[in-house]
């Protein structure tokens, strides 16, 4: 595993050593956990925005618009 040294403020400090409160084995395991959410998060987040761009464009072009109706009355329920 490899190792990286970083500083953190002191209430941050406080919130890791309570890393057995919070069922982690260690602290770098919180960190780890953590940094895994973080990045899930981030993810997500990228993929709204890209929806959203697509959503807009798609609203912007008529003919796309009324392929997608068409395609989306044809879908079988």
């Amino acid at each position: 595993m490899l190792q990286a040294k970083f500083s953190l403020d002191k209430p941050q400090h406080c919130f890791i050593e309570q890393y057995k409160a919070y069922g982690f084995k260690d602290r770098s395991q919180m960190v780890r956990v953590a940094l895994d959410r973080l990045s899930a998060e981030l993810e997500q987040q990228r993929l709204r925005e890209s929806a959203e761009l697509y959503a807009e464009v798609y609203a912007l072009d008529q003919a796309t618009c009324e392929w997608g109706d068409n395609v989306a009355a044809e879908w079988p329920e």
